[in-house]
């Protein structure tokens, strides 16, 4: 599986029935309570946010996404708690003590519905220019507020969402469901993506948007303008407290590497069995295409038929349908073998080949039978564990990478302090991560390598990478045994100005 990161383009959180603007703060602050005993309405804030999906349009449209071998494409929303790393400020105040870290709640994720709900005109919105929280709470010293530099009623904010446009409803819907007629949105009408459940108050955001971002990326979802984080409305209008809760996360204006983002992850993985073909198991070939050195992307999927060591087609084994694994990347899976003499040499011919609209001649390939015992070991004593040693192309040491850069990194995999015992049996992952003190922070979690018949590699692609240090781990997996080897490769990526 690899990932995707898709960005905010904007974001702000608006606070119940003030006009401040906070587009620009590095953090959002949600919260609940009360502590004016004068006024004892609750109040209570929502996060808005929208997200830059053109990449991974872009990987779509370019098949380097692409579902046609599998449908598991996942989105999930991740936005990092402002405490996840400060176990001591659970349950902590600020503020003179009138806000407390919140904790045995839940949030939800909805979408910023159309100016009717399901109909009617979708409501873009700005996201303002102000960082000042007021937190909803009636202050006296108004001039003093009024007259800071990043203070701002600008929209977006709990009324309007563009200067001379207002929110249908003020905060976006209406939490006692308390709207009658055609205007207005109650909470019962909005579109519920996802909800989560924080026990101790710490916990990152991780909401599953699986199905909505598939839905806009196949266009049975349309008019999105984004979506809203907020407590459940038995959370907002709880009444008789004494004191603010809150949970803090970074937004996309945050100086740290904890911008919030939409992780896709999509199966592109290439374990080619040219090399390995074994009779009583299923095997997958591959065709792989290029002009002048880039992959490209045929006019339709080709077909396979394999054909024995006499050259006669084998029976239930011509014209099988193929998928595009990625980019100029072609699959087959053969099913499981049995009853031939092995080794024998086998030929798969790919016809139907079309690019542009020209025809291209079939492609024939030869492959090796062998016996399934080839790949089993039997006998009186186990395996001795080893060491291994690892060479690698496409991405230097400490190389500086412009972030519009996508790199072919290649593996090479060999027993320690041998220069000439490269091994093609192995199964070995990766995992991408950036430092931040003692802390490993996870950017792409153990991820397998690709294997074709001349080479192990991955992918990396710099564009959805924020601008930092990264480290590259190995794990190699090899007669029950799993060693992990640290910090094979380090890397920078830096902005393109």
């Amino acid at each position: 599986m690899s990932i995707n990161n898709s960005y905010f383009s904007r974001n702000n959180t608006i606070l119940s029935n003030v006009y401040t603007n906070t587009g620009k703060a590095p953090v959002t602050q949600l919260y609940f309570g009360n502590i004016n005993p004068e006024n004892p309405t609750p109040v209570y804030s929502r996060f808005i946010f929208d997200i830059d999906l053109s990449l991974l349009q872009q990987k779509i449209s370019d098949g380097i996404i692409q579902t046609g071998c599998t449908s598991s494409m996942t989105h999930t929303l991740i936005m990092t708690n402002t405490v996840f790393s400060s176990p001591d400020l659970l349950k902590s105040t600020r503020f003179g003590g009138d806000i407390t870290r919140g904790s045995g709640f839940d949030l939800i994720l909805f979408r910023i519905p159309l100016t009717l709900g399901d109909t009617g005109t979708v409501q873009t919105w700005d996201e303002g220019l102000a960082t000042v929280y007021d937190l909803g709470i009636q202050i006296n010293d108004t001039e003093s507020l009024f007259s800071r530099e990043n203070y701002s009623t600008e929209p977006s904010n709990w009324f309007k969402r563009m200067i001379t446009e207002d929110w249908t409803t003020p905060g976006i819907y209406n939490n006692e469901n308390s709207l009658t007629g055609i205007t207005g949105l109650n909470y019962s009408a909005l579109t519920i993506i996802a909800e989560q459940h924080f026990e101790f108050g710490n916990e990152n955001i991780s909401f599953d948007m699986t199905n909505e971002i598939n839905g806009i990326l196949n266009g049975t979802i349309t008019g999105v303008t984004g979506w809203g984080i907020a407590f459940k409305p038995s959370i907002e209008l709880l009444t008789g407290l004494t004191s603010y809760y809150s949970v803090g996360f970074f937004t996309r204006h945050t100086q740290t590497f904890y911008e919030p983002y939409l992780q896709t992850s999509y199966d592109d993985l290439i374990q080619d069995d040219r090399d390995l073909f074994s009779l009583g198991r299923a095997n997958k070939l591959y065709l792989y295409l290029y002009e002048d050195g880039s992959p490209i992307n045929l006019d339709s999927n080709p077909t396979v038929s394999i054909y024995d060591s006499t050259g006669e087609p084998i029976e239930g084994l011509t014209a099988l349908t193929t998928c595009r694994k990625t980019q100029g990347v072609y699959e087959v899976t053969i099913p499981a073998l049995l009853g031939y003499k092995t080794p024998c040499t086998f030929t798969d011919v790919w016809s139907g080949l079309t690019l542009n609209g020209v025809e291209l001649p079939n492609v024939e390939n030869e492959l090796i039978v062998r016996p399934y015992s080839s790949s089993i070991s039997v006998g009186t004593s186990s395996n001795e564990p080893s060491i291994y040693g690892f060479d690698y192309y496409g991405i230097r040491q400490d190389e500086k990478i412009l972030n519009t850069d996508i790199r072919k990194v290649g593996v090479i995999i060999k027993k320690e302090y041998t220069s000439n015992q490269p091994l093609n049996k192995i199964k070995a992952h990766y995992r991408v991560y950036v430092k931040e003190g003692q802390t490993e922070v996870q950017v792409q979690d153990w991820t397998q390598v690709n294997k074709t018949p001349n080479e192990y590699y991955f992918i990396f692609d710099t564009r959805d990478k924020i601008p930092n240090e990264y480290f590259v781990d190995l794990k190699l997996n090899i007669n029950s045994e799993v060693t992990t080897y640290k910090r094979q490769i380090k890397f920078q990526i830096v902005n393109k100005k």
